[in-house]
């Protein structure tokens, strides 16, 4: 897995910490996204995956390992 983090296009809505605060945080000063674990384990592929989907501003990007990222920023099955 690959997560890219826009931060210029974050918002500062926090969705990605509420749903993988093991992988996100958001920087005190402006709320902006953090990159906690950019090789998150595989049980939290799922988190992380809600957290791209939940970002109003697709500021995170996630792709698989081999793809480019934001080809594969859909839901989870």
């Amino acid at each position: 897995m690959k997560i890219t983090l826009e931060p210029d296009r974050c918002v500062g809505a926090g969705h990605c910490v509420l749903s993988a605060p093991e992988v996100f945080d958001q920087d005190e000063a402006d709320g902006v996204v953090l990159l906690l674990d950019p090789d998150p384990a595989e049980a939290l592929v799922g988190a992380v995956h809600e957290a791209a989907d939940l970002c109003p501003a697709q500021a995170i990007l996630v792709a698989e390992a081999g793809a480019e990222a934001g080809a594969d920023t859909g839901p989870v099955a």
